[in-house]
């Protein structure tokens, strides 16, 4: 029996615990020992749950000797870190936030499902405070390190969740994305990443519904298969689910994957959306896989995906993300003494968002409409849309490119992320596939657009993708010698 379970797939962990070669129990502490030896290198655990996580392998241990194998979980006994924007009953919930650093008083609805399915919550990943940044530093634990690179961002702002996959800690982790935070971190981790259709996988109902930027929870994974059992999941309607939530029962996301990508109608975007700076290595890698996938038997076509120029879609986007975010913690903004401890990056999205008038915001409501049409016409025509998901690899902590391929950046906390926050206003399905790395050896992400409610033909194309160009030959070098 191995004792080295890092980049082992999920599915196969489970398969052989079910088949009792594998006890959740030696799988439970090897992962916890693999968290204590290389998260003081990555900041990727906020809360490491030593002892329920143990109570809770023991448990599923016991279960095996009561029930049918055939009948446990799809994730039965196998650890599972959750982003430290979900409650988990009874554990610390900091949200990435000094002032709101609490106990959960009960589980997120994406927790009871994980564990509904057999999976154990070994622990709360980093993220920056309240999700609001593309990288994964807070001022509660620090700033969140990538395997390929300590000294780089995992980006963000589900850089935990990934650091945590890449580094070969889990085999899965549970991410949210709400203008690209599961598919940025992902593509600079070097891991596959899938953002469902908005309302295709619920929170809670909160008793309020963001119409744009409804964050969604999506799997962070090692390999596709892994991810379309993870969005099985996770994905369903509820009757306690937020407004908005897909009422159909999802299909089964792991049929079909063999399908290949044969006759698909697919769109390479070499206009950047509009315009946005793109480093030369990055546009390579993903005109690289744009033919791979021609190679396959798609149909793939060169368009200028472009509803308006970039710099408008990104004033677009950060009037509705920073409205949302007044809207949800003017009273962290607006109490000197809780404003004083938030980060900069937040205050200044807070910040912007009480700055908005009304016609700003219904300007850009305006535009969404505009989005959502331009997009829905291009995917009559099209299966998916291809283009990058991060304009640059993994850079320096704390210090953003100001300058893309000679192009100075407005904002450079968004300059290097210019290609995912439009699909969450659009609220179309997306994945990041990883296709190479740039001058430094950091990862390089492909960014796979698919219409409404079609996360099956993303992922069928990630799965051709992946049998094609398998990117699990290579690993960060510590995560060879934790």
């Amino acid at each position: 029996m191995p004792d080295n379970f890092a980049f082992v797939p999920a599915t196969e962990l489970a398969a052989r615990i079910r088949r009792k070669e594998l006890s959740p129990v030696e799988l439970m502490e090897w992962t916890l020992s693999r968290i204590d030896a290389l998260n003081p290198q990555l900041g990727a655990y906020i809360t490491v749950m030593h002892e329920q996580a143990m109570d809770d392998a023991k448990d599923a241990e016991q279960a095996l000797s009561h029930h049918d194998p055939a009948q446990l979980g799809p994730l039965h006994g196998i650890p599972v870190p959750i982003k430290d924007l979900e409650g988990v009953k009874g554990v610390r919930l900091t949200h990435g936030s000094l002032p709101d650093d609490e106990i959960a008083d009960e589980d997120a609805l994406c927790v009871e499902r994980i564990r509904n399915a057999g999976g154990i919550i070994v622990g709360k990943t980093n993220t920056p405070e309240y999700g609001h940044a593309g990288t994964t530093e807070n001022r509660v634990f620090g700033s969140c390190g990538n395997p390929w690179d300590p000294a780089r961002t995992p980006g963000g702002s589900s850089g935990g969740a990934a650091a945590s996959v890449a580094a070969g800690i889990t085999a899965i982790a549970q991410g949210s994305d709400g203008g690209g935070s599961v598919r940025i971190p992902a593509a600079l981790s070097g891991i596959y990443g899938l953002k469902a259709t908005q309302g295709r996988i619920p929170r809670r109902h909160s008793g309020s519904y963001n119409l744009v930027n409804n964050s969604s929870v999506g799997p962070m994974t090692w390999t596709v298969e892994d991810a379309a059992v993870f969005t099985n999941v996770l994905a369903g309607p509820s009757d306690d689910a937020e407004y908005g939530t897909i009422s159909d029962s999802p299909p089964d996301f792991t049929a079909g994957l063999n399908e290949g990508v044969a006759g698909l109608r697919i769109g390479l975007d070499t206009s950047s959306l509009g315009g946005a700076a793109c480093e030369p290595a990055v546009s390579q890698a993903v005109a690289d896989a744009a033919k791979v996938f021609e190679e396959l038997g798609a149909n793939v076509e060169e368009v200028e995906f472009a509803p308006e120029p970039h710099d408008q879609i990104e004033d677009r986007f950060m009037d509705f993300f920073c409205a949302s975010g007044y809207y949800r913690f003017a009273r962290l903004l607006d109490n000197p003494e809780t404003a004083g401890q938030l980060t900069d990056y937040f205050k200044s999205n807070l910040e912007r968002g009480k700055s908005l008038s009304a016609a700003d915001y219904m300007e850009s409501l305006d535009a969404v409409g505009q989005y959502r049409t331009y997009t829905n016409r291009f995917f009559a025509d099209f299966d998916l849309l291809l283009m990058p998901v991060a304009a640059t690899g993994a850079f320096e902590i704390d210090n953003p490119p100001a300058e893309i391929n000679g192009v100075s950046i407005r904002d450079p906390r968004w300059g290097f992320i210019p290609y995912t926050y439009i699909f969450n206003m659009t609220g179309n399905p997306g994945a990041s596939v990883p296709c190479g790395f740039d001058n430094d050896g950091m990862p390089i992400g492909l960014q796979i657009i698919g219409d409404m409610r079609d996360e099956s033909t993303i992922l069928r194309a990630s799965a051709a993708y992946e049998q094609a160009r398998p990117w699990q030959g290579k690993v960060p070098e510590m995560a060879t010698n934790p």
